[in-house]
């Protein structure tokens, strides 16, 4: 929720409404600041050079920024390397799918790696 781009306090609200468990702001703030740098380091870590399939596909998301309502998409790329094993090779958040935004996510791959991938 966080990196979609939800306050704390929206994401105390939410945590509170779906699973009924309240959290305060401060608590959700220790938790993202243990877990970003983690994140970061899954979304940064190396790939194989050869996965026989990707599949790319996105969910949007109605999230609040600067108070205004916005839509955004959390697009998965899912990779199936030479030995059958599916992989999530990454998330990326974007506002609109666009051929900007994808030449972004495959240089992000390749440059992370992958030499060929269908």
């Amino acid at each position: 929720m966080y990196g979609l781009g939800l306050s704390t306090k929206d994401i105390v609200k939410n945590v509170e409404d779906i699973y009924g468990v309240e959290l305060s702001a401060e608590m959700i703030s220790k938790i993202t600041n243990k877990i970003l740098p983690e994140i970061r380091e899954w979304q940064s870590r190396p790939l194989e050079e050869i996965y026989t399939f990707m599949f790319m596909d996105g969910i949007v998301f109605k999230v609040k920024d600067d108070g205004e309502i916005i839509k955004k998409t959390a697009y998965v790329v899912l990779g199936v390397n030479i030995d059958g094993f599916k992989e999530v090779l990454g998330i990326y958040i974007g506002e609109i799918e666009s051929s900007k935004f994808w030449l972004r996510v495959l240089n992000d791959l390749k440059n992370r790696g992958i030499k060929e991938g269908v």
